[in-house]
């Protein structure tokens, strides 16, 4: 079965390809889907899909094929398991980056094998949910690239709050002296404290932080949701979304990879 499905991001190519490499960045926009291990050019992963009450793990690996920088094309090789039944996926995917003006077209194309129930579904139906998978991986993508400019003015503005929180250790020394006269001993504790503040800010911690987002668990793939009709939902079955989900997780691993 083939698949073919593209998007747009609204950056040059030479950013798309550099943005689409970075995994903690990126690896949210996947929905459902977690990276659970990488090891040179493989990789492991899982996506979670639920219709309601129910809701099922998928494991999948894949390996990188090929890869050409110069043309920005990768082709990489992976498969998927259902871990609650015997139904197996392979798939071959191959990207595509090209330049539209000031944004970039990624073309995907999947070629999909399947066994066990996924086999009874018709090609129309698995790629319509892939489309709208790959649809919401676009506009998170697109998203993150907008917000970069703000997130990187941030940090030029907690730079000046250091600079600010300097100006107050000044009026500490001042009300030093006035008490002085009372009793010169007390001046020198009042310095400590001054010193005290001045190492606190390097405690701030901002970058463990925004890297436990990267590890978090991805949402479930909500499957009524995606269909929007619960009949489309129970015809097509969780299996075969499961399936669209592994390969396009793996198109986006590989390239994360390359990083």
């Amino acid at each position: 079965m083939r698949l073919d499905h593209s998007f747009t991001v609204p950056v040059p190519v030479e950013q798309a390809w550099e943005v689409l490499l970075d995994l903690p960045r990126i690896a949210p926009c996947m929905p459902g889907a977690t990276l659970t291990g990488v090891d040179g050019d493989a990789f492991t992963g899982t996506v979670k899909v639920k219709l309601g009450p129910i809701s099922l793990t998928y494991q999948g690996k894949g390996r990188f094929v090929e890869r050409d920088e110069a043309a920005r094309r990768v082709v990489i090789s992976a498969s998927g398991k259902d871990t609650r039944s015997a139904g197996t996926a392979a798939a071959t995917v191959t990207a595509t980056l090209s330049s539209e003006g000031d944004s970039t077209r990624v073309d995907v194309g999947t070629d999909l094998s399947v066994t066990g129930r996924p086999a009874q579904f018709g090609r129309g139906m698995i790629a319509d949910v892939g489309a709208k998978l790959i649809g919401q991986f676009a506009d998170c993508v697109a998203g993150k690239l907008t917000e970069s400019a703000p997130v990187a003015a941030a940090p030029a503005a907690s730079s000046e709050s250091p600079a600010g929180g300097a100006g107050p250790s000044p009026p500490a020394p001042t009300t030093g002296p006035a008490s002085s006269p009372a009793s010169s001993p007390t001046a020198p504790p009042t310095a400590p404290p001054a010193a005290t503040q001045a190492a606190t800010p390097p405690q701030a911690v901002a970058p463990a932080a925004a890297s436990v987002p990267a590890s978090a668990e991805a949402e479930p793939i909500d499957l009524l949701k995606l269909t929007g009709s619960t009949a489309t939902a129970r015809r097509l079955g969780l299996y075969a979304v499961g399936v669209v989900a592994l390969a396009t997780l793996a198109w986006l691993v590989v390239r994360w990879l390359r990083h």
